[in-house]
């Protein structure tokens, strides 16, 4: 008969698509999934299919994940949003549970960057209101009198990916490119033909200024009453990246009093916006956030959170994890992050408590790579070692404050004995230590244990392990040999490790299936050891 814990491991993991997605995010997804649907805008009914427990939920803009969304959700692992923007997603309550939050911060830059370029060309040459009187009959071709790009300036306020793009693409069509960013390197803009400039500069230069900043407390109305008074009154102004960053009411005024020229608006600062006085103007063309709103982005958008979905799923760390520290995880460090959770589970269960402080060393080739989230690593194993449940890379530092328990990281590019390898060093309570070195071997990167405390082993860290610590004499293992056959547990492999004949030697011993408390007591009894531990290790 079947228990219902079996039953939920076979069962496949639930995927609730709460908005319309391109279908290239089902067939990212594959057939290891059950996917539901459900209108994420109704609040009722998504609160409901979050109740009947999921494992992932696939969102854009409309869908509200709130901490209430949160608590209601069941099993909740992920949540996915197909897009760049995170305003509906409550992250703070998403790492509270332990609930990865992942996007797509590159599938749109293409797409907005168009339309950066689109509201700028149209703003140039009054194609919206020309249009409009195109279709009311009106031949209006002496009132609509623009302007060229060739040869003017374009101020790029925030120069990350989106406005390099627009600076790389304006530049073929003559134009002269500043821009600002307080956080980019000169040398940089340099390299893409673009002179960096401070920000009251670029307001006093440009004959066209677009805005590529996110929204934060320190560019809020960044361009508001007191900027447009420094720029020219021919000046155009995009902004298709966040509402808020430029001061709406302003432009207003700065527009109708000749001081602006016009304005070119995809985002707002209350959305859905439908009756800005902005909206009254020739000089302005706007449309309704449709920066992202292309197949090709949706596309991108769906198959970029749908692969982050399958990799969180399968117990993977994920680079696009808003809320996991460390941040992108090089390729040569990944297959580190099981080595070292495996190594603090050895660690802790020897112990027989949880450690107090947790310090990884990684040594040699992969030293030279970011290693930090193998901290977080060290203490996702520590936790799972001590019984903790649901634990995850996002809620591991919490959980691991709330028990005195600190990680840190440091880099050697000197191995001495191997290309690369990590030492981990668990400090205890009562002043103790101890100490758990591995490595991955050879091209298919093999997991190994290769010492304890200093007694050297070859050992694959596998489901099942038994550790002894004791004093070399004749015997010993026999008599382990026989108490765990009497249990019936099968021997896969044994090592035993000492400094010297007749001193202190550690047996390492893998096996088939777990040994219990009981089976810990005889095996100690029978042997006199000092210290008998078995490690069940949590994949």
């Amino acid at each position: 008969m079947t228990t219902e814990k079996e039953a939920q491991r076979v069962a496949k993991p639930i995927v609730l698509i709460a908005e319309e997605l391109s279908p290239a995010t089902l067939e990212a997804l594959g057939p290891d999934f059950e996917v539901r649907n459900c209108d994420g805008a109704n609040r009722t009914e998504l609160l409901a299919e979050l109740g009947k427990g999921v494992d992932a939920v696939l969102i854009r803009s409309a869908t509200k994940m709130d901490a209430e969304a949160i608590a209601a959700a069941k099993g909740l692992k992920v949540i996915a949003r197909a897009g760049v923007g995170l305003d509906n997603v409550d992250i703070p309550a998403a790492t509270t549970a332990g609930v990865m939050v992942v996007n797509a911060p590159t599938s749109n830059i293409v797409s907005a960057a168009e339309l950066a370029i689109s509201l700028l060309l149209a703003s140039a040459r009054f194609i919206s209101p020309a249009h409009a009187a195109l279709r009311n009959g009106k031949w209006a071709r002496s009132k609509y009198t623009g302007a060229e790009l060739f040869e003017k300036t374009l101020g790029i306020v925030g120069f990350g990916r989106i406005g390099q793009l627009v600076a790389h693409r304006m530049q073929a069509f003559g134009m002269n490119v500043v821009a600002y960013d307080p956080y980019l390197q000169p040398a940089r803009a340099a390299q893409l033909g673009v002179e960096l400039v401070d920000l009251d500069t670029l307001l006093t230069r440009s004959d066209f200024i677009t805005i590529h900043l996110p929204k934060t407390k320190e560019t809020a109305n960044l361009i508001g009453v007191e900027a447009l008074k420094k720029v020219k009154p021919s000046v155009r102004i995009i902004n298709a990246a966040r509402g808020g960053v430029l001061d709406e009411t302003a432009l207003h005024d700065a527009i109708v009093e000749g001081r602006v020229a016009g304005a070119g608006l995809d985002v707002y600062v209350t959305e859905p916006c439908t009756d800005s006085p902005l909206f009254q103007l020739d000089q302005v063309v706007a449309t309704p956030h449709l920066g992202a709103s292309t197949d090709e982005a949706q596309e991108r958008a769906g198959i970029a959170v749908a692969v982050s979905v399958r990799k969180a799923l399968a117990g993977e760390l994920v680079p696009d994890a808003v809320n996991v520290k460390g941040g992108a995880i090089h390729e040569e460090i990944r297959p580190s992050l099981p080595l070292v959770e495996k190594m603090a589970q050895i660690a802790t269960a020897i112990a027989g408590e949880l450690p107090t402080n947790l310090d990884v060393h990684v040594r040699g080739d992969i030293s030279e790579h970011d290693s930090s989230i193998l901290a977080i690593s060290a203490l996702k194993g520590a936790l799972i070692a001590t019984g903790a449940e649901d634990v995850t890379y996002v809620n591991a530092p919490g959980l691991a404050a709330a028990r005195n328990l600190t990680s840190t990281s440091d880099t050697d590019a000197v191995s001495p004995e191997y290309r690369s390898m990590i030492s981990l060093h668990c400090a205890l309570a009562n002043g103790k230590s101890i100490t758990v070195d591995g490595t991955l071997m050879g091209i298919r990167k093999v997991e190994k244990i290769i010492a304890i405390d200093g007694f050297d082993l070859d050992l694959p860290p596998t489901d099942n392990l038994l550790f002894l610590r004791y004093a070399d004499r004749p015997g010993v293992v026999g008599a382990v040999g026989n108490a765990l056959g009497k249990a019936g547990i099968n021997i896969a492999g044994m090592q035993v490790a000492r400094a010297s004949a007749g001193g202190e030697a550690l047996m390492a011993i893998t096996v088939d299936s777990p040994v219990t408390d009981a089976i810990v007591s005889t095996v100690a009894k029978e042997t006199g050891a000092d210290l008998v531990r078995s490690v069940t290790l949590v994949n």
